[in-house]
């Protein structure tokens, strides 16, 4: 039974890198949910042990909060911000600027991977009426998506994990987070006009082409939920039941049936969370997981330092994903310190930015992007990545070690 659960977590683990199977059309969902069956069908893992691993407060704030998203894109708020970014700003680099200013504050509150999923055939279309190359735009949204979503608990899935294992306080993680993640997003936009020719192009929209338009009841409704779940997140409430609480709310419409709002819920991601938590349990009960922290700790090397959390988080989240990383760690080191906690939600998402592959919210803006005709490389995604995340990990390692955090 040990072999057969450390090879199903090592292959989920190493397709989570690879992104599929060769020769075969399944992707990252389907490699975790494949193993999951394995376990269950060999008996490695029984369904009482695979339900009781899921942490069912993250997937119900994940949830809820992708309820919240699909709100706003109904209004049609996604489609009016972008349009109104393409139109004010007519010199390319201010383009690029406001894209990446919007995005970020966008992702801190509604997640990164919702936020883009809505936004890149949007930038792709608003680029093309300028005639302009949208490769550096779509790196720019993916690269301030991650950094921005680094700001709270609620912004990106390993967030959400984070927070809710080791129960940090929603308002002093974002007095944390908030200084690097300003800082992340101002190194993404010079790490892509530094690495991309960003030139005027030969096209513009018509003076006389309508904007998209808003259903102003409809933002106006999500606007005050919003506000609701920011004025919950100050009471002793948790956040699960909070977010749940306002996405309730949405979901009692007369204009919008429930059966749009949750066909907009990005199933595929819950489904990855929870098949990757059963995997992960069968692996701890092993026992191999808890031999090599006992390794770890006679040589000094856990992460709850930033000598060795910084090159963890980098190798970890561009080989097998920040998220799934996250969740390893997680699991396997269940007593961090809040200093560790927030670091590792920090090193982990900025991270994420060095290569295509480094998380979900990057291959979600590339797979966007395919769809609308537009082919984002692996090679044109590090050529900015690569410089992006060197400068944001070490201005966030500076941070945390000068305020007295986390040690070096």
């Amino acid at each position: 039974m040990t072999t057969l659960s450390v090879t199903v977590f090592v292959l989920a683990y190493v397709g989570m890198a690879l992104g599929r199977v060769p020769g075969l059309a399944i992707d990252r969902t389907g490699v975790a949910l494949l193993g999951l069956i394995v376990l269950l069908a060999f008996g490695d893992l029984s369904l009482e042990e695979a339900g009781a691993a899921v942490d069912v407060p993250t997937i119900a704030l994940l949830f809820a909060l992708m309820i919240l998203s699909a709100q706003f894109d109904h209004s049609g708020f996604y489609g009016w911000i972008a349009d109104q970014i393409v139109r004010a700003s007519r010199n390319p680099k201010l383009l690029l600027a406001s894209l990446i200013a919007v995005t970020g504050v966008l992702a801190a509150i509604f997640t990164n991977d919702v936020v883009v999923f809505a936004l890149a055939p949007l930038v792709v279309a608003g680029v093309a009426s300028q005639r302009l190359d949208p490769r550096p735009y779509l790196i720019g949204l993916a690269g301030a998506a991650n950094a921005g979503s680094a700001a709270t608990l609620i912004g990106n899935p390993q967030n959400i994990l984070i927070g809710q294992a080791g129960g940090l306080d929603f308002w002093r993680y974002l007095a944390f987070a908030l200084p690097p993640t300003m800082a992340s997003l101002a190194i993404t936009f010079v790490a892509i006009v530094a690495t991309w020719r960003i030139a005027p192009g030969d096209g513009a929209t018509p003076a006389d082409s309508r904007p998209p338009q808003i259903d102003r009841f409809q933002f106006l409704k999500g606007m005050f939920a919003v506000a609701v779940l920011v004025a919950l997140f100050l009471t002793p409430l948790p956040r699960e039941l909070s977010a749940l609480a306002v996405a309730g709310f949405l979901l009692m419409s007369r204009r919008l049936s429930s059966r749009t709002m949750i066909g907009a819920v990005d199933w595929q991601l819950l489904l990855l969370f929870v098949c990757l938590f059963g995997v992960t349990a069968a692996f701890a009960k092993t026992g191999l997981a808890q031999q090599g922290m006992v390794w770890l700790t006679e040589r000094g090397l856990l992460p709850d330092r930033l000598s060795v959390l910084a090159p963890l988080t980098l190798a970890a989240s561009n080989t097998i994903g920040n998220v799934p990383a996250v969740i390893l760690l997680v699991k396997l080191v269940p007593d961090l310190s809040e200093g560790a906690l927030t670091a590792l939600a920090l090193l982990s998402t900025f991270a994420g930015n060095l290569l295509l592959t480094g998380s979900l919210c990057n291959i979600i803006v590339a797979e966007r992007a395919s769809v609308s005709g537009v082919k984002l490389g692996f090679v044109d995604f590090a050529r900015s990545g690569i410089p992006m995340t060197i400068a944001s990990l070490a201005i966030t390692i500076a941070w945390l070690w000068g305020i007295g955090l986390v040690p070096l």
